[in-house]
């Protein structure tokens, strides 16, 4: 029996059937939003999952104004090692903004483990609220006088003219300049844990290891079928790793593709990969403009490990 006869055992669907359900079956409940929603306790809005260090739910920031803060706060997180974070949401009535805000912090992690020096900008819009919570570390620089003075003199003027992006922009400026001057320790200048994968973390050797199974996959289940196990095996590894659903979808397809691409170019079985290097200038290819440089990488973000000082403060606009 040649391997490609060997593709409709019946136990074969099933393992598909169960790498499939796997990858989908942990997408998130509320795909209609842009982050995933834990749950939240009765009385309390859901906490949104922490993916940039611009988090918009309102719509009021455009693209090129979240991108052009997210770009300031990432320099001054590789300069000075401290995590600052943004968030718009509509309300968080019924619960007082501090105690979302505290909540928030507890689910972030804003700054780095032990060195505490993260610092929370939470403003919701329709309550006319806003809050500067920040990190333990820095609650000698960012005490409760200095956040209520950049409440009071920056970020309510400018919100009542309807300048949002001034406002924050100003805010945040005014923020890191105060940390600038804080001797806190330098920053890793290593691979961050709070940085997904630029192209140098785990995951082209994960694609790898799976790409390199495929092998063996074809091998017993036949060319389409071993595909597809490849591709939801690949799908799988790359959501439990942290990515988005849509990311971890598209490396499902183009492992898929791949493998099955590679057996029409070389036939079918086990000498569909030539032995010394088959998957060596396919995988080259894969990692160069796919999932390598910034293909997967480009905008995943978490917390180092930071704990709230619970100081800070609140104001109206």
């Amino acid at each position: 029996m040649t391997p490609r006869s060997r593709g409709a055992r019946p136990g074969a669907g099933c393992a598909l059937s169960l790498l499939l359900l796997a990858v989908l079956g942990t997408a998130p409940a509320a795909p209609s939003t842009a982050q995933s929603m834990p749950a939240a306790g009765p009385g309390q809005q859901p906490i949104p999952k922490l993916t940039a260090r611009v988090t918009d739910l309102t719509g009021t920031l455009t693209a090129e104004q979240q991108t052009q803060l997210e770009q300031k706060l990432a320099a001054f997180e590789s300069a000075k090692g401290s995590q600052l974070a943004v968030l718009i949401v509509p309300t968080t009535q019924p619960e007082d903004i501090a105690q979302y805000s505290i909540r928030i912090f507890d689910e972030w992690k804003l700054g780095r483990k032990s060195v505490d020096d993260g610092a929370l900008l939470l403003i919701a819009k329709n309550d006319r609220r806003v809050r500067i919570e920040p990190a333990r570390g820095l609650e000698g620089v960012l005490t409760d006088a200095m956040c209520n003075r950049i409440i009071e003199e920056t970020i309510r003027p400018a919100f009542r003219q309807g300048n949002f992006y001034g406002g924050i922009d100003a805010a945040l400026e005014q923020m890191m300049r105060l940390i600038q001057g804080e001797p806190l320790p330098p920053p890793d200048r290593g691979w961050h844990p709070g940085e997904r994968s630029h192209g140098g973390g785990p995951l082209p050797i994960v694609l790898f290891a799976v790409l390199a199974g495929s092998v063996v996959l074809r091998g017993i289940f036949g060319r389409t079928l071993g595909s597809a196990l490849t591709g939801a095996g690949a799908g799988l590894l790359v959501f439990l790793a942290g990515y988005a659903l849509a990311l971890a979808l598209l490396a499902a397809a183009g492992a898929f593709l791949f493998t099955l691409l590679a057996g029409l170019s070389r036939g079918s079985g086990w000498s569909s990969y030539p032995r010394g290097g088959g998957l060596g200038g396919g995988w080259g290819g894969f990692g160069g403009g796919g999932f390598g440089g910034g293909g997967l990488g480009g905008g995943g973000f978490s917390g180092g490990g930071g704990v709230s000082s619970g100081g800070g403060a609140s104001g109206s606009w």
